[in-house]
């Protein structure tokens, strides 16, 4: 009998034939089909210049130490494949090991498109520019080896997986990692000393992870969820797309506590956000404002107040 398992990079369900009697799984975020590969192309870095809005393509920490570059992203331009619209026209970002970076917009500025251009999602085609991770041309990647490679990203509305318990789908996941990696596979007795301690980090009950996977969760239980994905994966970069979207303060707090128990010196946040009161929480070393398929400004929380108080009008006159 064949099972077939449904990948989550959207709410748009894709199925996966496996084998009979056997079950494998790619980190939650990113799904094995092998379609994504007739679309994908391989770009040569571009010459870009930049001004006084793009993001920095240096950092010196307060030490005066040059910090070790994560995610490089240099002239990309993208467009929605079916239609061919172009929404990304010229992106420039830098984020560094052990940095918080916020992107703010209004909507249809492309901040999501962004996000979902850097996992490879196959509704968006990349035109032009340079993506390299960790030294590495993520242009080139498959999705899934994005994943693999420390790349995670968090849905502002995280997918149903009926049948699938969030231990399965945890284990499965972090083993498909540790394989990656050439280290042994942790059988479940193992795997559940490994994510016991986490639950702690999300205020979850140990009773969680025996639901299907967001089943009937509220949305700060999905919300939670996909951060202890991140905390049991352990990615370098993770993308937090609206984390913060349909939750209350508490809801917000908590979040914004498991994702700050989680920076290291070596790993990045980039998080997408509308609502100042995100940056409250989780302090960004860099706040970012996205229009047209730009950012079109890059500096600290001060832009976040003049965003608040006089809108993206106040961010281009200013």
């Amino acid at each position: 009998m064949a099972t077939v398992l449904p990948c989550t990079h959207s709410s748009s369900f894709k199925f996966r034939l496996l084998s009979s009697n056997s079950l494998s799984f790619t980190p939650f975020n990113i799904c094995p089909l092998r379609l994504y590969s007739k679309n994908r192309q391989s770009f040569k870095p571009i010459a870009a210049t930049l001004s006084t809005v793009d993001s920095p393509l240096t950092s010196i920490d307060g030490n005066n130490e040059k910090k070790k570059p994560l995610l490089e992203v240099t002239g990309l331009t993208a467009m929605i494949a079916e239609s061919k619209q172009e929404i990304l026209k010229g992106v420039n970002l830098l984020v560094n090991e052990g940095e918080i970076h916020a992107i703010m917009g209004k909507n249809g500025s492309g901040k999501s498109t962004l996000s979902k251009v850097l996992v490879g999602h196959p509704d968006y085609e990349v035109t032009g520019g340079s993506v390299i991770f960790k030294g590495e041309n993520l242009l080139e990647m498959e999705p899934e080896e994005r994943s693999l490679a420390g790349l995670f990203m968090s849905f502002q509305s995280p997918v149903e997986i009926p049948g699938v318990s969030n231990i399965d789908f945890l284990h499965m996941a972090y083993n498909a990692q540790r394989r990656k990696l050439d280290e042994p596979e942790l059988g479940p007795i193992e795997f559940y000393a490994y994510i016991y301690p986490k639950l702690e980090i999300v205020n979850m009950k140990t009773d969680f992870l025996n639901r299907n996977v967001n089943e009937g969760f509220s949305g700060g239980e999905k919300k939670r969820n996909e951060i202890l994905q991140l905390a049991v994966l352990g990615a370098e970069l993770a993308i937090l797309d609206e984390i913060d979207s349909g939750l209350d303060v508490d809801a917000l707090r908590d979040v914004a506590k498991a994702v700050n128990g989680l920076l290291t010196p070596k790993n990045s946040v980039l998080m997408i956000t509308h609502y100042r009161r995100l940056l409250e929480f989780i302090k960004p070393t860099f706040i970012h404002i996205m229009d047209d398929g730009r950012i079109i400004r890059t500096g600290d929380a001060s832009i976040a107040k003049v965003l608040e108080e006089g809108g993206y009008k106040a961010i281009s006159d200013s």
